[in-house]
């Protein structure tokens, strides 16, 4: 039996006329579809894309294969609409809160995926910075929301209407200028190493983040400039001023370069989660839900909320 994605990956190919057109069609690099259709080959046992400098043509097993997979894939879009609306996720709006970071980095993969599986449900997304998210749950404001939380920090209580779900956890890590003795190393950085250090402040007062500010400051990281707001982008575009610790996350996508460095202890942490209404969600919600489980389910650490998380 061959595999539907795979299938839907031929057929794209086959419209595009190259892979590249394809690739950005179906929202994958070039590389990953030609090892979907690689795959498809494997399976099929035969050759099914003859590629030139002028693009990619079928072979005659492929134009065979296409001409069946149309029919396969347009009976099971039939099926899926079907079975949409035996479930509820056939029309309507899903409402969806983000802060900034998760809406850069985290969710376009996976609207853009809720989007493949359920085209008939709008999707509307507004901006919430922590906690705020979880009170526009609560309010009715939005059927989910992504929030954060850090560690350490003290237990924030919830709300009895709402609960939480952690999505990702990740570590706070050093970013500093390029070339930093501070990144140099490859082992994890004491803590202690950052005693006298100019730091870059991210939002001192800012709740979430209070206690990770004090943690540095026990350390005897010496504050040089204080960011008042919070925004991590612009740490790391600072970071030529003086030293910032900020999420993995955002680190590893930031836009100017930057030097990075593990710390040690590595209990600096931020928690990702997805908050939802406790007392039942609408099948869309769910199934978002499960979309964002699959994409970053590397949760392995204790829940920073007061409550279990709850799925």
């Amino acid at each position: 039996m061959y595999d539907p994605t795979r299938l839907a990956a031929l057929v794209a190919v086959a419209e595009a006329g190259s892979i590249t057109r394809a690739a950005e069609r179906l929202g994958y690099t070039p590389p990953a579809l030609s090892q979907q259709v690689a795959k498809l080959e494997r399976e099929a046992g035969a050759t099914l894309l003859v590629r030139s400098h002028r693009g990619t043509r079928l072979t005659g097993a492929g134009e065979l294969l296409v001409a069946r997979a149309r029919r396969v894939l347009d009976e099971m879009e039939l099926a899926r609409h079907e079975l949409a609306r035996l479930a509820g996720l056939s029309g309507g709006t899903l409402r969806l809160g983000t802060f900034q970071t998760a809406g850069i980095h985290l969710l376009p993969p996976v609207l853009s995926a809720f989007r493949r599986a359920h085209p008939d449900v709008e999707l509307a997304v507004a901006d919430y910075e922590p906690p705020h998210g979880i009170a526009a749950v609560a309010a009715g404001e939005v059927d989910l929301a992504l929030t954060h939380t850090y560690e350490p920090a003290p237990r924030v209580p919830l709300p009895s209407s709402v609960a939480v779900e952690p999505v990702l956890v990740e570590e706070l890590v050093l970013v500093t200028a390029p070339g930093h003795v501070l990144a140099a190393g490859s082992g994890r950085l004491p803590l202690a190493d950052l005693a006298g250090q100019p730091l870059i402040s991210m939002a001192p007062d800012h709740p979430p983040r209070q206690a990770v500010e004090a943690a540095l400051a026990r350390a005897g990281a010496t504050p040089a400039v204080l960011v008042e707001t919070p925004g991590y982008a612009l740490v790391c575009a600072l970071v030529s001023a003086g030293l910032g610790v900020v999420p993995e996350m955002v680190a590893s996508t930031a836009a100017t370069p930057v030097g990075t460095r593990l710390l040690d202890p590595g209990d600096l942490r931020r928690t990702i989660s997805v908050v939802h209404r406790a007392d039942g969600t609408t099948p869309a919600a769910d199934a978002f839900r499960a979309l964002l489980r699959g994409a970053f389910g590397r949760v392995g650490r204790g829940h920073p909320y007061g409550n279990r998380p709850q799925a």
